[in-house]
Parts: structure tokens; C-alpha cells; sequence
């Protein structure tokens, strides 16, 4: 094995990033290195990418970023009796500390001093990455190394979804990008009566509908409006806000009917302006739930239980495959909203 490895590294405080060559990730005892089969481009990467207030706040450069993966176990730490070599895994990219308070109280999704893979500690735009054995889960040989990488975002849109029942709801759906179309198709699986998509983008849009919305809605127009004409005047039952963009929040919750349930995962590039609290939330009587990644490890257990069920089928939201040394043109087909989500290969095509 070489000592060193090609990867793509936020090598300064600006957009933008570089191809370099840097040195193979060390392993500690409890610790696995994974050759990486396939990493997937997530909304995180495009902030950091882009270096917005949210990613100057938190990133410090030179940064290997990229949290989403596959890959084959190529070497273990000598405590580690989980996962043995050639082990094809993906990675769980929140690394807790185990004894904080949510932690100690099962709530490790909401650990205080987490780590994220790709944003505190190098991450896998890269041939190769150094994870803890306990963050490697387990794939299906015959898993797609593209759709076991985006098991982890995936999961996202399941822990958000799941949050409240869906079936037999009036489900809104608030931004179709990767996350958003997750939802769709996570809804259309538990049995949503009514799913209402919302977008910017008519090509976004088209594929929620090939994913399972029944009711598409363009973000430019009146959008509580064209929620309360599909439900009779009543409203949405659940809002499952993907977007994080100010204006489709505002349009979320203007759109749920009184006593609705709101999930929300999407990152807002800054602060929300004001928002009228009292009568979108307070009075309407609304239950919000604020969604942090996955639920260690109970999503990891029902994203396998969709896919393995075949009701939920993920690949066509990855619309694009590519070598990683082609990563420039990956962020900008994103950037651009000309793709959904791309796998870039760093150790070569499949």
C-alpha cells in the first residue's frame, strides 16, 4: 500500500477546493482504514465548497472534506474485533464521545462533543479513510458501492420522515433536492395519501413526481395557496422541510393546517430573518422536530429495511457518475441544480 493517497482538500479559507496528493490516513487501535469504493456529493459539501458563513464557522482549511461513503476495510486497529479486513462497509459520519448527557441518555445523535467525518476530521473525497470500527456498518455484497454511500444522507431523510406517522397524511414536502426526493419516496413507502412537492426547479420537480409526489408545486407561486387548493382547504398534515432556504420555510409553515407536525432538516446558509412565531407556530398549535443526522443506529437499521424491502428505490437520484479527479465539474452540476446527487470513484470507475 502506498503512503500516500489522492484527495480532494479544502486547502483554503475560500471557495473552491484543490485535487492533492497527501499522506495515507494513520489508524489508532479502534480505528479501520477503508479504501473507498464510492463517495457521494452531500448539501454539507456544497456549503463547504461554496465557503458560506455556516462552513467559515465551523471548517478550519487545509481539510480533506466529503462524509458520505463505501469502500472495503484495508487495514484495523489492534483492539478492533468488529470488522475484519475486506469487510465492505459504509460510514456512519458522526463520531460521538459516549459520555456526555444525551449520549449517556440514548440520544447519541445529539452527542455535545460530535465530530463530523469531512467537517472536524479528515474525510473521504479520497482514496482512503480513517474511521473508528464502531462508525463502520455493515453492506450486502450485492449493495451498489454508489447507493451504499448514500445510505447516510438517505438515513437523513428517514430519521426526518419518521419522525411522525405519514400514513395516510397530507405530506409537504418543502425542496427536492437529493434529501427532498429521499422524502418523497420514504413518504410514497409508508403510505402518504397526499405527497406535495415543492421547487424552483422544474427538472427537480419532474423527478419527485417519478418518485412518488402527486402534487407539484412551483416555490416561485403562491405555495400555501396551491397546498390548501389540493387539500381541500384544509392544509398540509406534515411538512418535511429539506430545503433549509428562508422563503420555503416561511411557505412550510404557512402551508400546515393547525395542529400539524413540522420536521425539519435543511441547513439555512444564515439566520432566518423574522419569522411570525405566533401565529405560524403558537397559535396553529404546531409540533416542530428538529433533525440532526441519524438516530445511532435504530436509521441505520430501517434505511437497510427500505431498501432491502424494494418499496424504495434510490438510484435514480444519483444522476451522475464520476472519477474523483472530475470533482470540479460535480460540484458545479450541483451548484447548478443540473444534477440530484453525484458519486465521484476515487480508486477508479466500477
Amino acid at each position: 500500500m502506498s503512503e500516500t493517497m489522492m484527495a480532494v482538500v479544502k486547502s483554503e479559507a475560500a471557495p473552491g477546493a484543490t485535487l492533492e496528493r497527501v499522506p495515507l490516513p494513520k489508524i489508532g487501535v479502534r480505528d479501520i482504514l477503508i479504501r473507498v469504493r464510492a463517495t457521494t456529493i452531500c448539501g454539507t459539501d456544497l456549503h463547504i465548497y461554496k465557503w458560506d458563513p455556516w462552513a467559515q464557522s465551523r471548517v478550519h482549511p487545509p481539510m480533506i472534506f466529503g462524509h458520505e461513503c463505501s469502500g472495503d476495510v484495508a487495514a484495523i486497529g489492534e483492539e478492533v474485533e468488529s470488522v475484519k479486513i475486506g469487510d465492505y462497509v459504509s460510514a456512519e459520519s458522526h463520531i460521538v464521545c459516549g459520555h456526555c448527557y444525551p449520549c449517556r441518555i440514548g440520544e447519541p445523535h445529539i452527542c455535545r462533543n460530535v465530530q463530523l467525518i469531512g467537517v472536524d476530521r479528515p474525510g473521504c473525497f479520497a482514496q482512503y479513510v480513517a474511521i473508528p470500527a464502531i462508525n463502520a456498518w455493515h453492506n450486502d455484497p450485492k449493495l451498489p458501492p454508489a447507493i451504499a454511500s448514500a445510505q447516510e444522507p438517505f438515513g437523513n431523510a428517514v430519521h426526518t420522515a419518521f419522525a411522525t406517522t405519514l400514513t395516510a397524511k397530507r405530506v409537504l414536502v418543502t425542496g427536492c433536492g437529493p434529501l427532498g426526493l429521499f422524502a418523497v419516496a420514504i413518504a410514497a413507502a409508508a403510505g402518504a395519501a397526499r405527497i406535495l412537492a415543492t421547487d424552483v426547479n422544474a427538472r427537480r420537480l419532474e423527478m419527485a413526481r417519478v418518485m412518488g409526489a402527486t402534487d407539484l408545486i412551483d416555490a416561485n407561486g403562491d405555495v400555501a395557496a396551491a397546498v390548501l387548493r389540493a387539500t381541500a382547504g384544509e392544509g398540509a398534515d406534515v411538512l418535511l422541510e429539506m430545503s433549509g432556504h428562508a422563503a420555503a420555510i416561511t411557505q412550510g409553515f404557512e402551508s400546515l393546517r393547525p395542529g400539524g407536525f413540522a420536521s425539519l432538516l435543511g441547513l439555512p446558509d444564515h439566520p432566518l430573518p423574522s419569522f411570525d412565531l405566533a401565529n405560524q407556530v403558537v397559535f396553529k398549535g404546531l409540533t416542530i422536530y428538529g433533525v440532526f443526522g441519524r438516530k445511532l443506529f435504530e436509521t441505520w437499521y430501517q434505511t437497510r429495511g427500505l431498501l432491502e424491502s424494494g418499496k424504495v428505490d434510490i438510484s435514480p437520484i444519483i444522476s451522475h457518475h464520476m472519477p474523483l479527479e472530475e470533482y470540479e465539474q460535480a460540484f458545479e452540476l450541483m451548484l447548478n441544480g443540473q444534477a440530484d446527487k453525484v458519486a465521484l470513484y476515487p480508486n477508479g470507475m466500477p
